[in-house]
């Protein structure tokens, strides 16, 4: 009878403790997004750029913090993202029977209120706001977030895909000022493979996996050299120069290189991505630096990319199993977080951005799966 009683005495303990251990892991601390929480996010929600005069919040920076309470699982702060989100870029138009697509830019004016600076939206953070909804309410089991991430994708098809004769459906920018008569601009940094799947697979009868083959041949066409330009152009049925910003890939085009990283390599499309990039691999070969800037159509490269850089492209490099190169990411990254130089220096909301991204995944806190869906590393343990 005593043997029996301590037989369960030790089996229940061993429960409490595998029960301990797994809600320590559903709520592990991420003390890099912790960092990002505490210097940019504001008590009611709002992801603030302090590197702006205007103190600017943009519906970017609201879609990636969304993600990154995702990826920590951080639910309180997902819903006050949302909520300012709702409130101040949405004029309150933001669930499923009513949803208007959120203003890009938000901060201080020219007389000294707050509000919104310009009204257009942006259709990448667009794509991660509905992205974001989507699977928080596959991962928390919140119709509601469904529901409004389904919503929000239709609007962006309504309002921000058009059709391109001789291509098929691609993404502008954003609803107004990307089409001038014949010529079409277009980012290539806007269209995260993985953010697309996912939008074919929780969205279905949109045209999303029509624009994730399309976004590739963008890739491939714009980058000759193997270097992604921050923006191209479409004009008489082909990819061109963008007539505004030239051939340069720089801050906007590291983004191309970091989401190349992060798909799942069963996608289909996934290997062929990452091989139209191979600039960028060759370059820090030779130098053991990724260059600020590139000249796409030459392959001309100048200037050092700045520490976030790095982490932008340890994706890249672990999709590659190019060990020299991860190697020399963490071994920039570990600074990262080091105090910087110079009282008050702290890196800008855009580095904090890069490097979440980059530092969650190759630790492992998330990835994606083939169907583009988010695997947060705690989804396991809960």
């Amino acid at each position: 009878m005593r043997h029996a009683l301590r037989q369960t005495t030790v089996a229940a303990a061993m429960l409490l403790a595998v029960s301990v251990a797994n809600a320590a892991a559903c709520s592990a601390d991420w003390p890099a997004y912790r960092t990002f929480v505490e210097r940019f996010v504001s008590a009611d929600g709002r992801v603030i750029d302090y590197s702006t005069p205007a103190q600017q919040t943009t519906s970017e920076g609201q879609s990636y913090g969304m993600f990154f309470a995702l990826v920590a699982n951080d639910r309180a702060t997902f819903d006050r993202l949302v909520d300012w989100t709702r409130a101040n870029l949405a004029a309150n138009r933001f669930d499923a029977q009513n949803v208007q697509l959120p203003a890009w830019q938000w901060g201080k004016k020219p007389d000294g209120s707050f509000g919104v600076l310009d009204p257009n939206s942006a259709s990448d953070s667009d794509l991660w706001i509905a992205y974001d909804l989507l699977q928080a309410g596959r991962l928390w089991k919140e119709p509601a977030y469904t529901k409004l991430g389904q919503a929000l994708a239709a609007q962006i098809v309504k309002h921000e895909v058009v059709d391109l004769a001789g291509l098929g459906p691609m993404l502008l920018p954003g609803p107004q000022g990307f089409r001038t008569g014949d010529v079409t601009r277009l980012n290539p940094s806007y269209l995260p493979l993985s953010v697309l799947r996912a939008l074919a697979h929780d969205a279905p009868g949109g045209p999303w996996t029509r624009i994730a083959e399309n976004a590739y041949k963008l890739v491939k066409t714009t980058a000759p050299h193997g270097y992604a330009p921050d923006w191209a152009a479409y004009k008489d049925g082909q990819f061109v120069v963008d007539p505004k910003n030239g051939d340069a890939g720089s801050y906007d085009a590291i983004r191309v290189y970091l989401w190349a990283g992060l798909a799942a390599p069963a996608d289909p499309l996934a290997k062929p991505w990452l091989a139209a990039l191979g600039g960028m691999r060759q370059s820090i070969a030779q130098t053991g630096v990724p260059p600020e800037r590139v000249a796409v159509a030459t392959g001309t490269a100048s200037g050092e990319g700045p520490l976030s850089y790095w982490a932008a492209l340890a994706p890249y490099f672990k999709a590659l199993n190019d060990e020299r190169g991860l190697g020399l990411a963490r071994t920039h990254l570990a600074a990262f977080d080091a105090p910087s130089p110079g009282a008050g220096r702290d890196p800008v909301y855009y580095d904090r951005v890069l490097g979440l991204f980059g530092t969650g995944f190759i630790d492992g806190r998330y990835r994606f799966d083939e169907a583009g869906r988010l695997v947060p590393s705690w989804r396991s343990a809960c």
